[in-house]
């Protein structure tokens, strides 16, 4: 099973450092996802990570960063948005519908299904599934290991993703929730929380 850290949606001081230190550790797989920012900003954060890294970042805007940085990927946000005119690179799209899976992840390098809990990092936004959809969407073949499960991942329910047959985890509030941007410059509950997700998975 495969680990998606995705970053916070707004900038902050200490990103670069923390995001330094999880590749460190052995985050394989990071997506930027900064919305309705400006590129400068993303350009910037990429500048003060290590070239050595660029290859694990995908990008969810932005997508001349992908060639600029030699990156590894882009990613497509709105199900309903195609490909961007002429690209050949890898890509990954998020699908919010069970019925999207099938065409989606035949093209796609992997998928993520929007909405599988209650979100962490967007409280208010509620699972789209009920448990016996995603069961019986387990059964049909539509998830499987090219299906990364987003929404409300946390240590508790891994358990249960694995055993829907997900390819791979999308983590994003239960990470962050553990380091208050505002207050707090020592971020070693963040790293400490990172090693027990990544042991979770194996």
């Amino acid at each position: 099973m495969k680990l998606v850290i995705m970053t916070k949606p707004t900038f902050f001081v200490e990103e670069d450092k923390i995001l330094t230190t999880l590749f460190e550790e052995g985050m394989e797989n990071l997506h930027i996802h900064k919305p309705e920012s400006s590129p400068m900003y993303s350009e910037r954060l990429l500048s003060l990570l290590s070239e050595n890294y660029y290859r694990k970042i995908t990008v969810h805007d932005h997508y001349y960063l992908k060639t600029e940085y030699n990156l590894g990927s882009i990613h497509i946000d709105d199900p309903a948005s195609p490909v961007p005119e002429g690209y050949k690179g890898k890509y990954s799209r998020t699908c919010t519908e069970l019925s999207q899976l099938k065409d989606f992840k035949k093209k796609s390098e992997y998928v993520f299904l929007k909405g599988v809990f209650d979100s962490l990092s967007e409280p208010g936004t509620k699972s789209h599934f009920t448990n016996e959809e995603l069961e019986k969407a387990a059964q049909n073949g539509l998830i499987d290991r090219h299906v990364y499960a987003m929404g409300g991942m946390n240590l508790e329910n891994i358990r249960t993703i694995k055993e829907l047959g997900f390819g791979g985890i999308v983590i994003c509030g239960d990470l962050w929730n553990r380091f208050d941007i505002h207050n707090e410059i020592d971020y070693k509950r963040l790293i400490n929380h990172f090693e027990k997700l990544r042991k979770s998975i194996s």
